[in-house]
C-alpha cells in the first residue's frame, strides 16, 4: 500500500485519521472507503504518495463522475482533501494535491428522499400487527420516526431511559450525528406505541439497556441493539404488508413527518428546530408540499 511504503510514521498518522478525528461510523466508513480506492487507482498507475498531483487527482475525478453520481463524486473528493491535509500537518507529503481540484457542479433543492402521504403513512402503521411482541417494537419505532423526524440511527440508538417524563408529558432523548443530544417532546401518538412496546416486553427497567432490540428464533426479546439495516428490512417488509407501492427507506418517515407537519401550518423554522438540522434549507430539501401544487399546475395543460 502506498501509505505503508512512506514509513511507520505515515502508517500512524493515516490510522489516526480515521480513527482519532472522524468519530461517525457512517462518515468514517464512507471516507475510509473513499481513500482505499483512491490509493488502490493511484498504486495501480505507478504513483507513491510524494508524486500524486493534482492533474493525478483530477484524472481520478473524471474518471469517477462516468460511473457515479454528482453528490458521491463530491463527497469522496472532499474525503480525500481532509485526509491529504491531514498528512501535509503530519509531514507526510509536502503539499495537498487535491486542494486545488474542482468536483462537479451539484445543486440540490429538492431531496430524494421518499415520501409516504399521511394517509399512507397511517395505512402502514395500522397495517402492523399490534398483537405481537415484534409487531408492537416494529410500530414504535417506525413511530419514532414519524412524530419526532429522527434519523434511524437516533431512533436505534435509544436506550430506555432515553424515553422519559418531563412535566406532564413524556420526552424523547435523540443522540444525533456529531455527539448532539436533542430532546423532543413525545407525540402522543409514539407515546402509546411506546408505552405499548414497554407493557409488553417488561423492560422499562431497564434504563441502561437498548430500548429497541432484535428478537430470537424463538420470538422473544434478545438484549442486543436493533441495526438500522434490521430497520431497513423492516420496514420494506412492512410497506409490502400494507400493499404501499411507494418504495421506502429508512429516512421516508423522517420526510414524512416533516412534510406532513408542514402540512398542516407547522412553520419551517420549527420544523429545522425539531429535525436538529444545522440549516433551514436542509429542511427545506425534506418538504414535499409543493408537489401537489405542481401536478395541479401541469393538469392545466388542456389538449
Amino acid at each position: 500500500m502506498l501509505v505503508s511504503r512512506e514509513g511507520p510514521h505515515a502508517e500512524r498518522r493515516f490510522v489516526e485519521f480515521f480513527t482519532a478525528r472522524i468519530r461517525n461510523r457512517g462518515t468514517r466508513a464512507n471516507y475510509a472507503r473513499a481513500a482505499r480506492d483512491f490509493l488502490a487507482w493511484c498504486e495501480a498507475g505507478g504513483l507513491s504518495l510524494r508524486t500524486i498531483g493534482p492533474v493525478h487527482v483530477a484524472a481520478y475525478v473524471e474518471r469517477l463522475g462516468q460511473t457515479h453520481s454528482a453528490p458521491t463524486v463530491k463527497l469522496r473528493l472532499a474525503a480525500l482533501r481532509m485526509l491529504l491535509d491531514d498528512l501535509v500537518v503530519g509531514q507526510v507529503i509536502p503539499t495537498n494535491p487535491a486542494a486545488s481540484v474542482q468536483g462537479p457542479r451539484h445543486v440540490v433543492k429538492k431531496g430524494s428522499t421518499p415520501v409516504l402521504r399521511a394517509d399512507e403513512a397511517r395505512q402502514l402503521l395500522d397495517a402492523i400487527d399490534a398483537t405481537t411482541l415484534v409487531g408492537l417494537r416494529d410500530r414504535a419505532v417506525i413511530g419514532v420516526m414519524v412524530y419526532s423526524f429522527a434519523r434511524v440511527s437516533a431512533a436505534v440508538g435509544m436506550n430506555v431511559e432515553d424515553y422519559f417524563p418531563q412535566g406532564r408529558r413524556m420526552w424523547l432523548r435523540l443522540h444525533e450525528k456529531g455527539g448532539k443530544r436533542h430532546d423532543v417532546p413525545a407525540h402522543h401518538n409514539a407515546e402509546a406505541y411506546l408505552d405499548a412496546y414497554l407493557e409488553a416486553t417488561g423492560i422499562r427497567d431497564e434504563r441502561k439497556g437498548p430500548l429497541f432490540r432484535t428478537v430470537s428464533p424463538r420470538r422473544d426479546l434478545s438484549l442486543t441493539r436493533l441495526h438500522r439495516t434490521d430497520v431497513l428490512r423492516m420496514i420494506k417488509r412492512r410497506a409490502r404488508q400494507a400493499g404501499l407501492t411507494t418504495a421506502v427507506c429508512c429516512h421516508t418517515f423522517r420526510a414524512t413527518g416533516i412534510t406532513a407537519y408542514l402540512e398542516n401550518g407547522g412553520l419551517l423554522e420549527h420544523a429545522q428546530r425539531i429535525a436538529a438540522h444545522e440549516s433551514v434549507r436542509t429542511t427545506k430539501l425534506y418538504d414535499r408540499t409543493s408537489d401537489a401544487v405542481s401536478l395541479d399546475e401541469i393538469e392545466r395543460i388542456v389538449i
